[in-house]
């Protein structure tokens, strides 16, 4: 795709976007900008990439997109012109069987080949600890077979990394890429094959994980897509139009038909109908549209044909909006992982520097032995290895998250469960987190002396025949009393206000308190409405003719775990937070009953995104627990999204970072105490594998080391931040914190 543009100055410049593959992290991302930013024609570069997409602002006077392309090759990544199939929003480009799986291959070969090598080579340490240059290549007792499987291990695991890395050497910027590439190949000539393969195939395996990372990412911003009507039907007079929905102007008369989706936002100009938008509002009932009314994109049509005047383009709808908020995260590395590239980018060059200084300056100044000094070299190269740095965050992470996939939370990667480690605010979405997500009855209060079974039957015969939410709940109510639903005639449903029907004789009728005022023929109603009226409940009546027989109330019940999960985080010293689109009534009754001070209601999925980035400057790191698309906004811009998967939508569970494979509460307070725990081994595991390097270095300079010495820092330091990170399988934690009801207590033993 091309676009004209206009650089600061008044320079005329060209527009173009590429697909980049390898673009799965901002590691990437900043290596092409190091490449192309300050190339002459080079005037704005950005990144999308979760897309894998790269926009390049040029001077077609000075650069061309051949030498963007060219550009981004000498990295060992490859560049395509974007086009309209290969958006995020239609079907991705048709890719060969190596381009899809090619990846998973090699990496697979990897680990196979490590394995077997490893199971099957059956040589002495010291065998295998000399210098190559000593016995040859394979060594004595090296088989080929096994020299060839550490071989694949290796070039496995190193396929895509190794051509970055030797572009960085040459270019004299080394990175994480090259020290790995180096460190390996210092293994290979020490002959240490099983440290070569290990490092090869687990930075091949981290490469995996960032390229998942962004698929998954990708399939979310689908999952919206598929969301959003591609068609309209737009009113030309006295017939219509099929129309794209990028098509329909502002202003546009569009007629949406019972059972279809709203394509655009507007304000309803004729017809009603209830309309579900828990999409975008997250209300637990359908709301009645009336002329007058506004609706948005991507809600669902009941049963009435409603027509509207669109609002805004179709690129700028509440759902477009979202969808653009979800594509416009980015992967984020976990910090541990982000410290140890910012520290590769000086210990690096620190190592070849001190390795080459030691194998050449003694020789050349003070005559000492080459061969004796390269050893040293290589010795220096050998420690510099990142192993056991490199496994130091990786193990932790993955017992952390194999720990809490027990207790049925699945988190999305390290980084999410470093970044819960320091959270200060939890934010909750009410319908269907704090509370259980489906209306109940709470009460029945018959009018004028008549029995509830009575009452009852009569309700069940009419609002079996309505898909109401509330109608339903109604029903669950009634067949758990045991009622039996009488025959009935002339059913009539009103729209948005109730139901009719003639039963046992009689006009039965049930609905809203203005349908109750419509059938009693005044403004009088029972004494009971009159005092549930101002309750968070809501009220519906039924009766026979001018006569009410019951009122009945229902509301979303709170979750039993809510209160106690509140106040445990409150304990841990974080701030929980509710955020919902119900009204302030309802949310401040629901906030009151779970013990929660801040509430915040009336909210739009972008109010919510907006709720949550003022929690974030103010209290720091901040999470979100939701289970609807309209959370996802919110969930992509917290710290930490957390979906409760049994009741969420298919985006949220995409959107979020963490998802509750249970949708029970009491496991947020685990998962604190539990990424705390995993921090604090983290930490723990780069302190060690830092200090066995130091320790040795030192030991070095005195004179005393050794190629075994060598092997024991860092083969010791690797299993010392193995062992010390798989302590996190062992006590994964109470999710109640060690106070829980008996109920869970039961559930968990």
């Amino acid at each position: 795709m091309t676009t004209a543009a206009t650089a600061a100055g008044g320079t005329a410049t060209e527009q173009f976007d590429f697909r980049v593959e390898g673009l799965d992290c901002t590691k990437e991302a900043t290596l092409i900008r190091r490449e192309l930013a300050g190339r002459p024609g080079v005037c704005n570069l950005s990144f999308h990439v979760i897309e894998g997409r790269m926009t390049v602002d040029v001077d077609r006077a000075l650069c061309g997109p051949d030498e963007v392309t060219s550009a981004v090759a000498r990295l060992g990544m490859k560049a395509h012109p974007w086009t309209p199939a290969a958006d995020a929003s239609a079907a991705a480009p048709a890719a060969t069987f190596w381009e899809r799986h090619g990846r998973h291959l090699l990496v697979g070969a990897s680990g196979a080949a490590l394995a077997g090598a490893l199971a099957g080579h059956g040589i002495e340490m010291g065998q295998l600890t000399a210098p190559l240059a000593a016995h040859g290549p394979g060594g004595p007792g090296l088989e080929p077979i096994v020299l060839v499987l550490f071989l694949t291990a290796i070039a496995g695991g190193l396929f895509h990394s190794a051509p970055v890395a030797i572009r960085s050497l040459v270019r004299l910027r080394p990175d994480m890429n090259a020290l790995v590439l180096v460190s390996v190949a210092g293994a290979v000539t020490l002959g240490e094959w099983a440290e070569a393969g290990t490092l090869a195939f687990l930075y091949g395996l981290s490469g995996l994980i960032e390229s998942w990372n962004a698929l998954r990412a990708r399939k979310a911003i689908g999952a919206l897509i598929r969301i959003s009507p591609a068609m309209a039907s737009v009113i030309h007079g006295d017939h219509e139009h099929r129309v794209t929905v990028d098509r329909v102007a502002v202003g546009a008369q569009v007629r949406v038909r019972p059972g279809e989706r709203v394509p655009c936002d507007g304000l309803v100009t004729a017809g009603s109908s209830y309309v579900d938008q828990a999409l975008v509002t997250g209300e637990s009932a359908p709301a009645w549209k009336a002329a007058g009314d506004p609706v948005f994109a991507g809600t669902m049509n009941g049963h009435g044909v409603i027509e509207l005047q669109t609002t805004r383009p179709a690129s700028d709808t509440v759902l477009a909006r979202i969808i653009r908020m979800v594509g416009e995260s980015h992967h984020h590395r976990a910090q541990s992982e982000r410290f140890i590239d910012t520290f590769a980018r000086y210990y690096t060059p620190l190592m070849f520097v001190v390795a080459a200084g030691v194998g050449a300056i003694p020789p050349l100044l003070a005559g000492g032995a080459w061969d004796y000094w390269f050893y040293q070299a290589m010795l220096i190269l050998l420690i510099s290895c990142p192993c056991s740095l490199a496994i130091s965050t990786p193990v932790t992470i993955a017992a952390g998250l194999a720990a809490a996939a027990r207790r049925g939370v699945l988190i999305k990667g390290g980084v999410h469960l470093e970044s819960l480690a320091r959270v200060r605010a939890f934010a909750f979405d009410k319908t269907g987190v704090v509370t259980e997500g489906q209306p109940e009855v709470r009460e029945l209060r018959p009018v004028g002396g008549r029995s509830e079974r009575d009452v009852l039957s009569r309700l069940l015969a009419i609002e079996l025949r309505s898909e109401h939410p509330l109608s339903r709940a109604i029903v669950r109510y009634a067949r758990d009393h045991g009622v039996d639903a009488p025959d009935l005639t002339d059913f009539t449903a009103v729209e948005g206000r109730g139901a009719e029907a003639r039963v046992d004789g009689q006009d039965f009728w049930v609905g809203s308190a203005r349908f109750a005022r419509e059938k009693l023929g005044h403004d009088d109603l029972p004494r009971e409405l009159i005092e549930l009226q101002d309750s968070d409940r809501t009220v519906v009546i039924c009766g026979v003719g001018a006569e009410p027989w019951a009122v009945i109330t229902l509301s979303d019940p709170v979750r039993s775990e809510a209160s106690w999960t509140m106040s445990r985080l409150a304990a841990q010293g974080i701030r929980p937070v509710l955020l919902t689109g119900d009204n302030r009534m309802t949310a401040s009754s629901v906030a009151a009953r779970v013990g929660l001070t801040d509430v915040r209601a009336e909210l739009l999925p972008e109010d919510k995104a907006t709720a949550i980035s003022e929690l974030r400057a103010d209290r720091g790191v901040t999470a979100m627990a939701g289970d609807g698309i309209n959370d996802s906004p919110a969930l992509v811009a917290s710290s930490v999204g957390i979906a409760l998967g049994r009741n969420a939508t298919d985006l949220a569970v995409e959107s979020a970072d963490v998802v509750l494979m249970r949708p029970d509460l009491r496991l947020l307070p685990f998962l604190i105490d539990h990424a705390r725990r995993a921090r604090s081994r983290i930490v723990e595991n780069i302190a060690l594998a830092l200090g066995a390097k130091a320790l040795f270095l030192v030991v070095m300079a005195s004179g005393a080391a050794t190629l075994w010495m060598a092997i024991a820092a860092d083969m010791g330091a690797s299993l010392l931040v193995t062992f010390n990170g798989l302590r996190m399988l062992r006590h994964p934690g109470d999710p109640t914190g060690g106070s829980a009801p008996a109920d869970l207590a039961a559930q968990d033993a």
